[in-house]
């Protein structure tokens, strides 16, 4: 199976891509945190935050009438005992936002269970907003005797001084097989035992065990975990931390697919997000299919398999839904010009910036950091524009550069530029490299049409925007098990 990344509505596309019984492992962090919109706070090269952010989605569910015919095609197409849990919910809990985020999951849910195979498991990561009702979500769709696992993920964090209730530092994960038959690699999932148990073993060889006496044994690979992970969240200070809302840290999502599937195995996430578990995947020797909604999500998880791995879109994994000639790029353009403005970064591999939802335009799309003499750090400045297009935006380029003290402007421009805007361009001039000693334009236009036949801009000794992969093997948890 060739590695898959695909840009759209993960319904649309599991329906119309994945066939039957054809996964081993699914991970899934869907969103709901009730009007909540998720923020992505980029770093500078620095380390520091930015003032500027981007709203990588808009977490808002409501009762509408794409809610009334998700929940109409539901009743026509799922089994029976799904229709009245469904049909329950409503009437218990109203057509409201959590109904209509229970009707998208359900959907998508019953896709989910068709793609994976009678040996495959599916782990379902969520908060406590909506745990309860996915939990029984899960029994009616997988079956409650294909129940696995509750699986409780503890972490710590900063709490509120000020707060009236006990801090909530946990997610929950669960776990369901497909079938009375499943994978579960006890040896990859196991930490050493506590010296105090080691002690009772070798002080008290046996012990009662369900009213009869069992000799004590201590496998010398340690214990398997628990259901109650200990693993620390993406603090801010983490090597891995991307910075995107719902970023999950590799421990994790290496210990679910060490634990249910094998080296050549197919991992699906269908709300991929920054890519944790396409990545994790990559690293662990299996494949791999991801599906995200935003071409921010696409785009950084393109930057990260590139720098961690060194794999490329289209040479090494398919991209699906992304355009790929110049009238599918205009078509995204007038469906959503944030969506083409991600997308347009992406083919440059600079990381995408500014916080255009909320209509502050700082004339900044995205940057594209480099090297020069003495470790130096410098900046270039990417523009996109998807509408018409004149010499004006090209001065207003070089005001940016001149504000952000950045060396390179890049102008990527949907339209063919006119003489003047090439004019206005050659006359800012040249930024010469002291490392190589070579001169860069500092105003550099290129074409959507030309960034899709492989041309880049010029720049010197471009710094990749995500870490390198860590070693095959990885770094080994530390953790011991608590008293018993």
């Amino acid at each position: 199976m060739e590695n898959s990344l695909y840009y759209g509505d993960n319904l649309d596309i599991i329906r119309k891509h994945v066939h039957d019984d054809s996964i081993d492992l699914i991970y899934l962090d869907p969103p709901f945190n009730s009007k909540a919109n998720y923020n992505i706070l980029y770093k500078e090269i620095s380390g520091e935050f930015s003032d500027a952010q981007i709203t990588a989605f808009e977490d808002t569910w409501h009762w509408t009438e794409k809610a009334e015919a998700t929940f109409t095609e539901i009743v026509d197409i799922a089994p029976a005992n799904v229709v009245e849990m469904m049909i329950a919910f409503r009437s218990f809990i109203g057509e409201n936002d959590m109904m209509a985020y229970l009707a998208m999951m359900c959907i998508r849910l019953i896709e989910l269970r068709r793609v994976l195979k009678d040996t495959g498991s599916i782990y379902l990561h969520c908060d406590p907003t909506a745990s309860h009702y996915l939990k029984i979500l899960m029994d009616a769709i997988f079956d409650k005797r294909n129940y696995r696992n509750e699986i409780v993920w503890c972490y710590y964090g900063a709490s509120s001084p000020k707060q009236k209730q006990f801090p909530r530092k946990h997610d929950i994960i669960f776990w369901y097989s497909k079938s009375d038959s499943w994978v579960f690699n006890a040896d990859d999932v196991r930490i050493p035992y506590a010296e105090s148990t080691l002690k009772r073993i070798r002080t008290t060889p046996t012990s009662i065990f369900h009213g009869k006496r069992t000799e004590r044994t201590a496998n010398e690979k340690g214990k398997i975990v628990e259901d109650y992970w200990s693993i620390p969240a993406i603090v801010s200070t983490a090597k891995e931390r991307l910075g995107y809302p719902t970023q999950k840290p590799e421990a994790l999502l290496e210990r679910i697919i060490q634990a249910s599937s094998k080296e050549g195995d197919v991992v699906l996430d269908p709300f991929c997000g920054c890519g944790t578990a396409v990545t994790t995947a990559q690293k662990l020797n299996r494949n791999w299919i991801g599906i995200d909604i935003t071409h921010l999500a696409i785009n950084i998880i393109k930057l990260r398999l590139k720098s961690m791995f060194g794999i490329e879109p289209r040479k090494d994994y398919k991209v699906v839904g992304e355009p790929e000639d110049l009238t599918s790029a205009i078509a995204l353009a007038n469906q959503n010009r944030y969506q083409f403005q991600w997308w347009a970064t992406s083919l440059i591999d600079a990381k995408p910036y500014g916080d255009k939802k909320k209509g502050k335009d700082t004339g900044i799309d995205g940057f594209i950091f480099f090297m020069d003499k003495g470790h130096e750090t410098k900046k270039c400045i990417v523009s996109v524009k998807s509408g018409n297009v004149q010499p004006t935006d090209i001065r207003d380029l070089i005001g940016v550069l001149s504000r952000e003290n950045a060396e390179i402007g890049v102008f990527i421009t949907l339209h063919e530029p006119s003489s003047g805007m090439k004019t206005t361009a050659v006359s800012a001039g040249f930024y010469r490299s002291q490392l190589s000693g070579k001169d860069y334009p500092k105003i550099q236009i290129l074409t959507i049409e030309e960034l899709l036949k492989g041309i880049k801009p010029k720049i010197p000794n471009q710094i990749s925007p995500f870490k390198k992969a860590t070693p095959a093997e990885g770094e080994q948890l530390d953790l011991v098990d608590s008293e018993e």
